[in-house]
Parts: structure tokens; C-alpha cells; sequence
């Protein structure tokens, strides 16, 4: 715990306030989609290629598992905030970004039923704006605590796939909080695609029932193509981005990452031996 508080301390000491933090909630429609893996990376990609400063929230209540993807020794949680827990006491740090834990548990669900979402945003005015980027994993579906998160939020991201079921439980997601509150910043991105093609064929579709029968229209954020390295890197408990960036996954995220805020991929760096066999090929 001391090391955390050190760590926050010297997060807030270090560098000047930022006015601008911005909230991005990463959302599905349905589990089993990728969306947790992506935000985790996401967050690596933010804070490694691009040196922003990070918090990882994981608000998948009763389902949270970014601690498990990232390998974390968990001894505190959001829960932990109801008993009047300070934020900062809470929030772990890994890979060059800070966590706040999440929780699972049917039992925690029914102990966190009176937690207000939007009381939990104004707490976090407390540290976020030492952050440049707060990323929010919600969880699947739609309830209102759910709904809060992206109403707070400058941007949601939506997660799908190519299945029938997932893309109309994406739907479904955006027709309910459009309807219930107006909200729209929404962006579209389709993960597990064999190719680009594929992943537009997919987003014309979904962006045209939208625009047919809600009159609005959402963003594609990008594709992340299917690669067997991601469960690898899941069961080793790493993350694909840190472990293997020359992979199409990687690349592709980096891609949608670099879109996000407005600056340019950074150039990969070549291995010595990449080199080496590089300068071969030119003699």
C-alpha cells in the first residue's frame, strides 16, 4: 500500500494539472466479445507509445477480471469505496498505467446496489485530472448503473463481432441509451475480423439500421483481426501489445489508439536481427 501512495503522490507532484482529462467508456452489447482484453491494451498502448498518463477503471460490476488479464494482487476493490474508502487507496499500478479494481461476486452485486455512478465520476474529480485518459471497462449489456458511465463520458466505445448476436446486442445498446438520453458519441469497433473488408461489410450494416430506424449514425473506430497470440498472451497473463507489438492485433489497435488522439503511430522499432537480414537484402 505505501508503494501505491507513492506512486499517486508522485503522479500528482511530477506533473502540472490537466484540465482536459478526458472519460472514454469501452462498452458491448453482449459478453465474450474481447472487450476487457482490448481496454487493458488500449490503456498499454496510451501510456507506452504515447506517454499519456492513465487510469484503468474497471466498473464491470460483479464481473470484473482486468485484475486477472493484468495479473494483480488484489486486496481492495470499488466496493471498498461504499465503506468510505479513499480512491487513492485503492488504485494499483502496472505497465505504466494505474488500475482501480474492479470486483465479482453475485453476492457483491446486491452489496453495491445503492452505489451512484455519477457520485462515484464527481469523486474521481479528486485525481482525474492528473490523468490525460480515464478508460471505464462497463459491463455488458444495459442497466442504468451501466448507463451512467457512458452518460458521463466524452466517448463510448462500442465492442462487437461478426456474429449475428453480438452485433444485435450492439445495436440494441446504442437504441437504448440514444433513447433514453439523447446520448451519441458512440464509436464502432469490430474485433475478431478476418480482414478490413469484412469489418466495413459489418459496420455499413449496423450504421444503416442506425441511421434507418434512429436517425443517427456512429464512428468506426477501426478492426482488430482474430489472433491466436491473444490467448496466448491471456493465459500467460500478459498483454499482447507488450508482449508481441509486431502482431496484426497490436498494430491494428495502435492504429485506433493513434486515431483517438490525434497523433501518428509511432514508428516500429526493428529488432537487430531485423536489421541485420534488412541490410543483406540491400548488398
Amino acid at each position: 500500500m505505501d508503494e501505491q501512495l507513492k506512486h499517486l503522490k508522485e503522479l500528482v507532484n511530477n506533473r502540472a494539472v490537466n484540465k482536459n482529462t478526458k472519460f472514454i467508456s469501452i462498452a458491448s452489447g453482449k459478453g465474450g466479445v474481447g472487450k476487457t482484453n482490448i481496454i487493458a491494451n488500449f490503456a498499454y498502448i496510451l501510456a507506452n507509445s504515447f506517454n499519456k498518463k492513465v487510469l484503468l477503471i474497471d466498473a464491470d460490476i460483479g464481473m470484473a477480471n482486468i485484475h486477472i488479464i493484468l495479473d494483480l494482487n488484489v486486496k481492495k476493490t470499488l466496493k471498498d469505496i461504499t465503506y468510505g474508502e479513499k480512491i487513492e487507496n485503492i488504485i494499483l499500478n502496472k505497465y505504466g498505467f494505474d488500475i482501480l479494481p474492479g470486483f465479482s461476486g453475485i453476492d457483491s452485486i446486491f452489496e453495491f446496489g445503492d452505489f451512484d455512478s455519477f457520485s462515484f465520476i464527481k469523486m474521481l474529480d479528486k485525481i482525474s485530472s492528473y490523468y490525460d485518459y480515464v478508460l471505464i471497462d462497463i459491463g455488458a449489456g444495459i442497466d442504468e448503473k451501466i448507463a451512467n458511465f457512458v452518460r458521463a463520458s466524452n466517448k463510448t466505445y462500442i465492442v462487437t463481432t461478426p456474429e449475428p448476436t453480438a452485433l444485435v446486442d450492439a445495436y440494441a445498446f446504442i437504441k437504448s441509451i440514444y433513447k433514453s438520453y439523447g446520448y451519441k458519441d458512440f464509436k464502432v469497433i469490430i474485433n475478431m475480423v478476418e480482414n478490413k473488408q469484412e469489418a466495413e461489410e459489418i459496420f455499413f450494416s449496423l450504421n444503416n439500421s442506425l441511421s434507418r430506424f434512429l436517425d443517427i449514425t456512429v464512428q468506426l473506430a477501426g478492426y482488430l483481426p482474430f489472433s491466436k497470440l491473444i490467448q496466448e498472451s491471456v493465459l500467460n497473463k500478459t498483454l499482447i501489445t507488450a508482449e508481441y507489438p509486431s502482431d496484426k492485433f497490436s498494430i491494428q489497435l495502435t492504429n485506433i489508439v493513434a486515431n483517438e488522439i490525434g497523433e501518428k503511430p509511432p514508428k516500429e522499432k526493428s529488432s537487430f536481427w531485423e536489421k541485420f537480414y534488412s541490410f543483406i537484402k540491400r548488398s
